[in-house]
C-alpha cells in the first residue's frame, strides 16, 4: 500500500496524439463530415444580404384633429425622440407588413417543407413565410442618429433586394395608414355639411324669435327698463316717504288746532268811572246824612238806624269794588298761529291727496315695468340662447372648413410621398456572399479539426479498457509482467 498519493502529472504531447492516433477513426470521420459540409455550405448554399436604410424626420408637421379652428402646431418637439424610432423599428416588423410583403413576393413557394404540407390553406403558408421573414429580417437603431438599418439574407441575391424593396413600399404605406387614418377628408367634408345646415337652422330660429316678440336687442332693452323701473322703484319710495310726512303732519298740525284759540286779544284799557263815583260817594253822603238825623231820634240799635247803616255799607263796598276794578276795554281778533296752522292744515290735505294720486300712477307703472322687464329678461334669455346657438354653430363650421382643407393638403402630400420618414438607402442586389467560400472553407477546417479532437478525446475518456502497463499499475496496483504491443496479439491469435 502506498502512504502518499502521487499529484497528477500533465499529459505530454505524445500521449495526447496517442489518443488521437487511437481514435483516429473516429476524428477523421467526425473531422471529415464537418469540413464536407463547410465545403457545401461554402459553394452550394451561400446567403446574400441586402440592406436597407430608413431616415426618421420631422420634415412635415399635420394639424392636430383638435376642436380649435386654428390649433397651434408643437413646437415643444423638434427632436426625434427615441421613442418614436422605436416606434418605427416595430411598424417595420408589424405583422400586417411582414404579411404584405411575403404575400407580395410569394414567400411561401421557397419553403422545401411545403410538399409535406399539400393541403395547407393559402392563409396559413402566408402566415408561415411571414414568420420566417420576421426571423431573417434584422432591424435596429444606428446608434446617435436618426437611421433605422434593415437586412435581409437570402440564397438569391435578386430574392434579397427585391423583398427589401417591399418592405420598403409596404412600410411607407403603413406609416401613412398609422400617422393618417384614411377618411378624414370625407369625415369633414360630410361635418361641412351638416354644420353649414345647422348655422341656417340656427340663423331661422333666431330671426322668427325676433319677429314674433318684437325685440331687436332683448338684453339691451331688458336693461333699459330695469333703469327705469329703478327710478320709478326711487320715486315710488319717495313718494311713500313724503305721503308718512304729510301724514304726520297732518296729524300734527290736528293736534296743535285742538290747542290753540281761534280770537286772542289784542288791545286791552283799563279806566275808572267818575260819574258812578260820584253818584256813589253822593249817595254816601246822604246816607250818612239821614244816619245823623235817624241818631238824633232813635237809638243805635233802632232797625232804621241799622237799615241807614247796612246801606252805608252796601254803598262803601260799592265805592271800593269800584275803586279796585276799574273798567277794561278788550279788543280781539283772529289769532295767527290758529289760522297758519289751519292753512298747513289745509295745504297738507291738498298735497297728501296729490301724493295719494302720484302714488297710485307709479305703482301702476312700477307693476308694468316688472311685467315688461321679466318679459325681456325672459326673451333675452331665449335670445341669448339662439344667438349663443348661432354663433356656436358658426364656429363649427368655421372650423369644419379649416379642417377639410387641412385634410385635403394631407391627403395631397400622402399622395406625392410626402412623409416624416425616407428611405436613405435604396436595396440593391448584393454582388457578393454574406461570407467568402475561402473563409467559410478557412472557418470549416478549424471547426472539423475542432469536433473531431473533441469527438476523439470524448471517446477515448469514456472507453474503459487498460492500455498502458502505467494505466495497470495506477488502478490494479499489481506489477506488470509483460506486455504485447496490439498487433502482435493479432499475429499471434492467427
Amino acid at each position: 500500500m502506498r502512504n502518499k498519493k502521487e499529484e497528477p502529472v500533465s499529459p505530454t504531447i505524445r500521449e495526447l496524439a496517442m489518443v488521437l492516433f487511437r481514435q483516429r477513426r473516429l476524428f477523421v470521420g467526425v473531422a471529415g463530415l464537418v469540413f464536407v459540409l463547410a465545403v457545401v455550405y461554402a459553394f452550394a448554399g451561400a446567403a446574400y444580404r441586402a440592406h436597407l436604410r430608413v431616415l426618421v424626420r420631422r420634415g412635415r408637421a399635420d394639424p392636430p384633429v383638435a376642436a380649435q379652428e386654428n390649433a397651434p402646431p408643437d413646437f415643444s418637439r423638434v427632436e426625434v425622440t427615441e421613442e418614436e424610432l422605436n416606434s418605427e423599428v416595430e411598424l417595420l416588423k408589424d405583422d400586417d407588413v411582414l404579411r404584405r410583403v411575403a404575400e407580395a413576393n410569394d414567400l411561401a413557394a421557397h419553403d422545401w417543407l411545403r410538399w409535406l404540407r399539400p393541403h395547407e390553406e393559402q392563409a396559413a403558408r402566408v402566415e408561415r413565410a411571414a414568420k420566417r421573414l420576421e426571423k431573417r429580417l434584422d432591424v435596429e437603431l444606428i446608434k446617435k442618429t436618426n437611421l433605422i438599418a434593415v437586412s435581409y439574407d437570402s440564397a438569391d441575391p435578386r430574392l434579397a433586394a427585391q423583398v427589401l424593396r417591399s418592405v420598403a413600399s409596404v412600410y411607407l404605406e403603413k406609416h401613412m395608414e398609422v400617422h393618417r387614418p384614411a377618411g378624414q377628408l370625407h369625415f369633414f367634408d360630410q361635418q361641412t355639411g351638416e354644420s353649414r345646415q345647422q348655422l341656417e337652422d340656427a340663423k331661422r330660429k333666431l330671426v322668427a324669435f325676433t319677429d314674433d316678440h318684437g325685440v331687436v336687442m332683448a338684453a339691451r332693452q331688458r336693461d333699459l327698463v330695469l333703469q327705469r323701473l329703478d327710478a320709478v322703484e326711487a320715486s315710488y319710495r319717495q313718494t311713500r316717504v313724503q305721503m308718512s310726512e304729510t301724514a304726520n303732519r297732518i296729524q300734527e298740525l290736528d293736534f296743535q288746532l285742538a290747542k290753540l284759540p281761534q280770537r286772542t286779544i289784542t288791545q286791552v284799557r283799563t279806566a275808572d268811572n267818575p260819574e258812578l263815583l260820584r253818584a256813589l260817594k253822593a249817595s254816601l253822603l246822604d246816607l250818612e246824612l239821614k244816619k245823623t238825623q235817624l241818631l238824633t231820634k232813635f237809638e243805635f240799635s233802632h232797625r232804621l238806624v241799622q237799615e241807614v247803616e247796612q246801606q252805608i255799607l252796601q254803598a262803601k263796598s260799592a265805592i271800593t269794588a269800584e275803586s279796585v276794578t276799574p273798567v277794561r276795554d278788550e279788543t280781539t281778533d283772529k289769532d295767527a298761529d290758529y289760522e297758519w296752522a289751519r292753512a298747513e292744515l289745509q295745504k297738507a290735505q291738498v298735497e297728501m291727496k296729490g301724493l295719494q294720486a302720484r302714488e297710485a300712477t307709479t305703482s301702476a307703472h312700477l307693476a308694468e315695468y316688472r311685467t315688461l322687464a321679466r318679459q325681456l329678461g325672459n326673451d333675452a334669455i331665449t335670445q341669448d340662447d339662439l344667438a349663443s346657438s348661432e354663433k356656436a354653430a358658426e364656429e363649427n363650421y368655421l372650423l369644419y372648413v379649416k379642417k377639410r382643407e387641412e385634410a385635403r393638403m394631407g391627403d395631397a402630400l400622402d399622395e406625392g410621398g410626402i412623409v416624416n420618414v425616407a428611405i436613405a438607402e435604396q436595396p440593391i442586389v448584393p454582388a457578393l456572399p454574406v461570407w467568402p467560400a475561402a473563409v467559410v472553407v478557412l472557418v470549416g477546417l478549424v471547426a472539423a479539426v475542432t469536433t473531431g479532437t473533441g469527438a476523439a478525446f470524448a471517446a477515448d475518456y469514456l472507453d474503459p479498457a487498460l492500455r498502458t502497463p502505467e494505466e495497470v499499475l495506477t488502478c490494479l496496483e499489481i506489477p506488470v509482467l509483460a506486455s504485447l504491443p496490439g498487433g502482435t496479439c493479432k499475429r499471434l491469435s492467427a
